[in-house]
C-alpha cells in the first residue's frame, strides 16, 4: 500500500512537472510570437508610412503605452534621461540649485536653494531669465529651460538675468547638486520637543535624520519627545527606512518585508545597528502625499508601538521597484514586489492589476481589507495606507487662497517686501502685522485675482434655470438683489480668510531671508500636527493610552 501512495504521488508530482514546462513552453510561444509580430508592424510602419517616422520617439511611445497598462512606477528611462533616475534615487544631478517658475511668457528663479551655485552667484528670487548660454527664453517652458540650466558638474553657465528693469550676465560653474534629506530640524513647544523634517529618502537619509537627533538629544538634555515629520514625503531608498526606524528600534527587529515574483529574490529587513534611544517618546507626521518609505517608517513604528502615528491618512503605495540596466546606457525601474510590514499587513491601496470600464485602476475595496494586530495587541488594517493613531482635521484651501497663490501673489508681494526692508525679524518669532497685512490688501487693489466660488456658480445656474423655465420676468428682481447681496459679501473675503493668507504671505516672505529652513521654522507654531503631537508627547499617560501600553 505504501508502495502505491508512494508511486501515486511520483506520477502527481511529474503530472505537475509536465504541466508547468507546458505552461512555462506555451508562455514562452506567446512571448516569442508577439515580439515577431511586434516586430514586423514597427519595420512595415517605418518602411511604408505615408510621411518619416522618427524611430526613437515611437518606440518610446510604444514602451510606455505598453508599461502604462502596469502600475505608475514602473518606467522606462532613455539616456537622455539618466539625470531624472540620479535625482531620484540619489537625490543628485548636475546644475545650479535652482527651481524656476512660469508667469504668462516670463520664466523666473522662483528659489535658490541655500550655498548652492545659485545662491553663491548671488542670483536671487524673482530674477527674470532672459537667457541661458546666450540662447533666449523667450516662447520656451520651465522644462525647455530647466533642461537647458541642468549639465555636468564643473561645465560654466551663462545667464542673461532681470532685476528691477535693468539686465545683467551671470557666470556660473554647475556643481553636483546633493539636496538635503533633512531639510530642517530644531525645538518647539519652549524647547522641550526635537522636530525633525526629512523630505526625501534619498542616499544617507538616516545618518542625516540619526545625526539630526543626536544633535537634539546633546545640545537639549531635558528634550522629552521627538517629531519625526514625513508629510509631503513621497518615499524612496527602502534600506534607507530601515535604517531609520532602527534609530528608536533595537537591533533585529524585522521592519519590512518583500514578496515577489522571483523567490530568491524576496527579502526580510531588520534593523541591525544599536538603537540611539529606545525609551523618548516618538510622533511621526504622515497626510496623503506621505508614500512608499514613509509609510515603512511609519507603518512599522505603529506596528511595533514605538510611535504615535499623527495626522492624515498616507498615499497606500505598497510597491517596490528596482532599476534594472538596459542596451545603450538606458535603463528600467520595474515593480517586482510588494512590501509587508510586521504585522503582516501590505498598505498598497490601489490595484492595478484590476481596472474599471474606463480602464482605470480601482482602489481594495473595504471587503477585502483584513484586520492585523500590533505588538501590543491594537488593531489595524491592510489595503488603504497608513492610518494615523490620531487624526487631525485640516480646512480645506479657499478658493480666493489658491487663486492668489496661482497668480503669483504672494511671491510677487513678498519680492517687494524683500526689497523694502533689508531685515526682518528671526524666522520663528516673524508674524504678519496688521500692518503687512493691509498693505498686501492694498497691493491687491489693481491686481486680477478672479475666482469663481460654489455661492456664484449656483446663482449663476439659478439664472439659467429661471430663463430657460421662463420665471426670469418673476424672478429677475429677487435674483438680481441675491447677486448684489452676494458680491458685496465676497468682498470680504481677504478679511475672511485672513488666518490662512496670512500663513501663505508669511511663508513666501520668510523664503527671501532664510531660505527652506525659515519657511518651515515660522509655520511650525501654528502647525495643527505639530501642535497634536507635542501635546501628546508631553502627556505620558495618554502616549502610553494610545499605544496600548
Amino acid at each position: 500500500m505504501k508502495q502505491i501512495k508512494q508511486r501515486l504521488i511520483a506520477l502527481t508530482l511529474l503530472l505537475a512537472a509536465g504541466l508547468t514546462a507546458a505552461a512555462q513552453e506555451d508562455k514562452g510561444f506567446e512571448i516569442s510570437k508577439n515580439l515577431e509580430i511586434f516586430a514586423n508592424i514597427y519595420k512595415n510602419l517605418h518602411t511604408n508610412y505615408v510621411d518619416d517616422v522618427d524611430p526613437g520617439k515611437t518606440m518610446k511611445v510604444a514602451i510606455d503605452a505598453m508599461l502604462a497598462s502596469m502600475d505608475p512606477y514602473t518606467n522606462y528611462y532613455a539616456e537622455s534621461d539618466m539625470e531624472d533616475v540620479r535625482l531620484q534615487v540619489m537625490g543628485q544631478y548636475g546644475g545650479i540649485g535652482s527651481l524656476i517658475h512660469q508667469e504668462g511668457d516670463k520664466i523666473y528663479i522662483a528659489e535658490p536653494y541655500e550655498g548652492l551655485p545659485a545662491d553663491k552667484a548671488g542670483i536671487r528670487i524673482g530674477d527674470r531669465i532672459l537667457a541661458v548660454n546666450g540662447e533666449s527664453t523667450e516662447g520656451k517652458n520651465t522644462q525647455a529651460v530647466s533642461a537647458a540650466m541642468r549639465g555636468q558638474a564643473g561645465t560654466p553657465l551663462t545667464l542673461k538675468l532681470e532685476r528691477d528693469g535693468k539686465e545683467f550676465d551671470v557666470t556660473l560653474t554647475r556643481g553636483e547638486i546633493k539636496l538635503p534629506n533633512v531639510s530642517y530640524s530644531g525645538m518647539v513647544a519652549n524647547g522641550t520637543i526635537g522636530y525633525i523634517r526629512l523630505d526625501e529618502f534619498t542616499q544617507d537619509a538616516a545618518k542625516h535624520v540619526r545625526d539630526a537627533f543626536r544633535a537634539l538629544k546633546r545640545d537639549n538634555p531635558g528634550m522629552k519627545g521627538v517629531i519625526l515629520d514625513l508629510r509631503g514625503n513621497g518615499g524612496g531608498l527602502m534600506g534607507e527606512a530601515v535604517d531609520i526606524v532602527n534609530i528608536w528600534v533595537k537591533p533585529n527587529e524585522l521592519v519590512v518585508e518583500t514578496k515577489g515574483k522571483i523567490a530568491s529574490k524576496n527579502l526580510k529587513s531588520r534593523t541591525r545597528m544599536a538603537a540611539e534611544d529606545l525609551e523618548i517618546p516618538v510622533a511621526v507626521l504622515i497626510n496623503g502625499s506621505s508614500a512608499s518609505a514613509s509609510e515603512i517608517v511609519s507603518g512599522s513604528l505603529q506596528d511595533l508601538d514605538r510611535a504615535v502615528i499623527i495626522g492624515g491618512r498616507s498615499y497606500g503605495k505598497g510597491l517596490v521597484q528596482n532599476i534594472l540596466p538596459m542596451p545603450y546606457n538606458s535603463q528600467m525601474k520595474v515593480t517586482v514586489s510588494k512590501y509587508f510590514i510586521p504585522s503582516g499587513r501590505c498598505i498598497q491601496a490601489i490595484d492595478y492589476k484590476h481596472r474599471d470600464e474606463n480602464g482605470r485602476a480601482v482602489k481594495v475595496p473595504d471587503s477585502l481589507k483584513t484586520a492585523f494586530k500590533t505588538r501590543n495587541g491594537r488593531t489595524v488594517y491592510d489595503g488603504f495606507g497608513i492610518e494615523p493613531d490620531v487624526e487631525v482635521e485640516h480646512e480645506t484651501s479657499s478658493l480666493l487662497s489658491i487663486a492668489l497663490y496661482n497668480r503669483f501673489h504672494f511671491f510677487n508681494y513678498a519680492k517687494k517686501y524683500h526689497k523694502e526692508h533689508p531685515t526682518i525679524a528671526p524666522a520663528g518669532q516673524f508674524e504678519i502685522t496688521d500692518e503687512i497685512y493691509n498693505d498686501f490688501v492694498n497691493y491687491l487693489s489693481d491686481k486680477t485675482y478672479d475666482y469663481t466660488t460654489y455661492t456664484e456658480n449656483i446663482i449663476n445656474d439659478l439664472r439659467k434655470v429661471a430663463e430657460e423655465e421662463n420665471y426670469m420676468d418673476n424672478l429677475k428682481q429677487q435674483i438680481d438683489q441675491l447677486e448684489k447681496t452676494y458680491k458685496d459679501a465676497k468682498k470680504e473675503d481677504l478679511m475672511r480668510n485672513r488666518t490662512e493668507i496670512s500663513q501663505l504671505l508669511k511663508d513666501a516672505i520668510l523664503l527671501h531671508y532664510y531660505y527652506r529652513k525659515g519657511c518651515i521654522e515660522g509655520a511650525l507654531a501654528d502647525d495643527p500636527d505639530v501642535k497634536k503631537a507635542v501635546e501628546i508627547l508631553t502627556n505620558p499617560t495618554e502616549y502610553n493610552r494610545i499605544l496600548n501600553k
